[in-house]
């Protein structure tokens, strides 16, 4: 047997070796192109997996601030300024010193020493600020004593720090919207706020109007902000020698009103005391001149305090305008004209009064028992209902509809003021036809009244109501006027100077329904108006009691009317008086004889009519001085605070001061408590916004009690309660 043998190779390592080294020398060539293609186009694209690394570098080194526009400043005709913008601080203290540099420190080093310039500014101890300033923590606020601080106060507490060369403690400032006069026409000047805190969103670092006029005017006051974007150190610090890229702010235009501040506030006042006594459910009062339209003076409650705020929960509603109500016989008025126009108002002859049979029902006169056989100018002043059912239906119901369409009810005034309502005139079947004769069956705003009573007052042409007078644009100096803007109704010039004549009937004819508005040295035309409130649950009208809406307007001088007076009061307690026309007299008779006595005067009123001063700057003067310079122009003025400067003082400078106004004067010691005895409520609210105290009040009236004597220290966030009680007569 042959043996059959095999031969085996034996493997050479070094040629494997050389194989292996080979392939990772390609692996590693093959990984280094790519990464050196990954870098390469990371640096051309200067992107890597979506992420722009050039944005990502610009943002960790550089900084970009808004530069806010400062919104424009709402004035009334004399130019006091009613809305402004207003900065407030918050202090807040680094403690932490990671963000600092060695040479730049950033953070409290000398909590001590800080602490004791800080107690002479704000309403915290020393050793309460110390213990907040050795807290663990990268940084502490001072709650309330440390925010809605004053420019003047952050300039005070910078200066020193930085004399001492004390670090650490920082400022955030916000713009605020002001309205310095409290509650003045409120809901008609509206409100701006700011629409987010969140300082990453440049776009809503803007104060916007969210009501009345700031809202209508909100593009034209608002400006744009700018910005401005440079580079930074790790430290936070300003590279020097960079170029700034800056986009400048552009600020809002000014809006100048046609509001009188002497009336307005003459106002406001009579209607917070008429609000005091008898509680109305709503009250509106509008004092326009009769011959251009422009209103002087607007005011409604419930209303609220557009600085704090405080009442603006009870009603967001512009009565002026968004108010649809029944007018009830204020109607007579444009009733009359219209028969007096179509020659079927006959003054002498009789008709019995009492009540009228009707197609579909009867109507009554408010004394259901009538007053006989009376003439047509005594059924006038008595507001008989059923003398002027005759009128419109001796003039025809399509004759009374054009007068109705042509005064403009049932449609909208156009004030540019945000949700303005048109009304309602449905006027289809004919006892809804006649009762509109005396201010039935429709549904008006004051603003649409306002321009109807204007066709009787500025003989037969309509003139709208309107707020703006002019609008400056601070940027380019250019001026936008507003002008009257009128319409030619169906009454003739001697159709209105003969209603006029018989509408001072009201007041001077024993019988008239408006004597109690008459104005000594002034002959007024008056209409007065008790209007029944509709219930829409039971589809019936309110009866009894003081369910109705009373109301009045006035035009005077009768001869050449320069002013129109509307007032509106709905369901008065009546609290002592024994008709609801008497509540409606206590606005009416001071406002509407203040009116006519300026209007006479002209612009050089005597001061033995109006008094007035203008509110001079006392910031940075010493206390004394200040209260001395108060005194010596007759005007009553408070202080809060202990210290020796003023640094904050109400109203702003060049306010005009009427009828021994308050004045509050804030000084840079620690806030104390002034003696309040006989103030208003809103005159304590104007210590409230300006310290941050709180008040809690009991009762209605004036200053009885303070919880705390004068001169206590306060602070903010603490809670003082007032008590308030009426002023009786013999006290005033």
């Amino acid at each position: 047997m042959k043996k059959i043998t095999k031969k085996i190779r034996a493997t050479n390592p070094f040629r494997n070796r050389k194989i292996i080294a080979v392939f990772l020398y390609l692996a590693c060539f093959i990984i280094f192109g790519f990464v050196a293609l990954r870098f390469s186009w990371i640096m051309v694209k200067g992107e890597i997996n979506g992420e722009d690394l050039i944005q990502n570098i610009d943002n960790l080194y550089s900084r970009k601030t808004v530069i806010q526009a400062n919104r424009g400043t709402i004035y009334d005709k004399n130019g006091n300024p009613i809305a402004m913008d207003a900065s407030s601080y918050k202090m807040f203290a680094v403690l932490t010193d990671k963000w600092s540099s060695p040479t730049r420190p950033q953070h409290v080093q000398k909590p001590e020493k800080v602490a004791k310039v800080l107690a002479k500014y704000i309403s915290m101890s020393e050793e309460e600020i110390v213990e907040r300033l050795t807290q663990d923590s990268d940084q502490v606020e001072f709650s309330s004593a440390g925010n809605n601080l004053s420019y003047d106060i952050v300039s005070q507490i910078q200066e020193e720090l930085d004399k001492q060369e004390l670090t650490g403690i920082n400022f955030e400032d916000k713009k605020t919207r002001l309205y310095p006069n409290g509650i003045f026409a409120s809901h008609t000047i509206g409100l701006a706020q700011r629409q987010s805190d969140d300082e990453d969103d440049m776009a809503y670092q803007q104060l916007k109007g969210i009501m009345g006029l700031e809202q209508a005017y909100d593009d034209i006051l608002k400006g744009t902000n700018g910005t401005s974007e440079y580079q930074k150190d790790r430290y936070g610090y300003v590279i020097p020698g960079q170029e700034e890229q800056k986009k400048e702010a552009v600020d809002g235009s000014d809006i100048y009103l046609t509001l009188d501040r002497r009336l307005q506030v003459l106002l406001e006042n009579v209607m917070d005391k008429v609000e005091k006594e008898h509680s109305p459910q709503k009250m509106t009062a509008t004092l326009m001149k009769a011959k251009t339209g422009e209103i002087l003076a607007t005011a409604q409650r419930p209303s609220f305090n557009g600085t704090t705020k405080e009442g603006i929960d009870q009603s967001w509603q512009n009565l002026l305008v968004e108010y649809a109500f029944e007018p009830g016989s204020t109607m007579k008025v444009m009733t009359l004209a219209a028969s007096i126009q179509e020659g079927t108002f006959h003054p002498n002859n009789s008709f019995m009064s009492g009540k009228v049979s009707v197609a579909g029902g009867t109507v009554h006169d408010f004394n259901p028992n009538g007053w006989g056989q009376i003439s047509y100018l005594e059924g006038l002043a008595r507001s008989s209902n059923v003398a002027f059912v005759h009128q419109v239906e001796e003039m025809g119901f399509d004759t009374w509809k054009k007068y109705l369409d042509n005064y403009g009810f049932g449609e909208a005034v156009g004030m540019n003021l945000p949700n303005e309502y048109s009304g309602s005139n449905k006027y289809e079947w004919p006892l809804e036809k006649v009762n509109t004769a005396f201010g039935q069956g429709l549904s008006v705003t004051p603003a649409q009244m306002m321009r109807a009573f204007s066709a009787i007052a500025n003989k037969g042409e309509m003139v709208k109501p309107y707020l703006v007078d002019h609008i400056s644009n601070k940027e380019t100096n250019e001026m936008t006027q507003f002008e009257p803007e009128y319409t030619k109704s169906l009454i003739s010039k001697e159709t209105a100077e003969k209603t006029l004549n018989y509408l001072t009937e009201t007041i001077n004819n024993e019988h008239g329904t408006a004597k109690g508005y008459k104005i000594d040295g002034y002959e007024i035309a008056a209409k007065t108006g008790t209007a029944q409130l509709y219930n829409p649950d039971t589809k019936q009208y309110y009866s009894g009691g003081s369910n109705y809406i009373y109301s009045v307007v006035g035009m005077a001088p009768v001869d050449d009317p320069d002013v129109i007076l509307y007032v509106t009061v709905q369901q008065p307690d009546f609290n002592g008086v024994g008709h609801g026309s008497e509540v409606v007299q206590k606005i009416f008779n001071p406002v509407m004889k203040r009116a006519l006595e300026y209007m006479s005067a002209g612009d050089e009123e005597s001061t033995d009519t109006i008094q007035s001063e203008t509110m001079p700057n006392l910031i940075d003067s010493s206390a004394l001085e200040a209260v001395a310079q108060m005194q010596n122009k007759n005007l009553n003025s408070a202080v809060i605070g202990a210290g020796d400067k003023i640094v904050q003082q109400f109203p702003l400078e060049g306010s005009t001061l009427y009828d021994e106004q308050k004045t509050i004067l804030l000084t840079n010691g620690a806030m104390t408590l002034p003696d309040m005895n006989g103030w208003s409520r809103s005159d304590v609210m104007k210590v409230a916004e300006m310290t941050g105290v709180e008040f809690e009040f009991e009762g209605e009236g004036y200053v009885s009690k303070q919880e705390f004597a004068p001169n206590s220290f306060i602070e903010p966030g603490k809670k003082v309660k007032i008590s308030l009680s009426p002023i009786s007569d013999e006290e005033e």
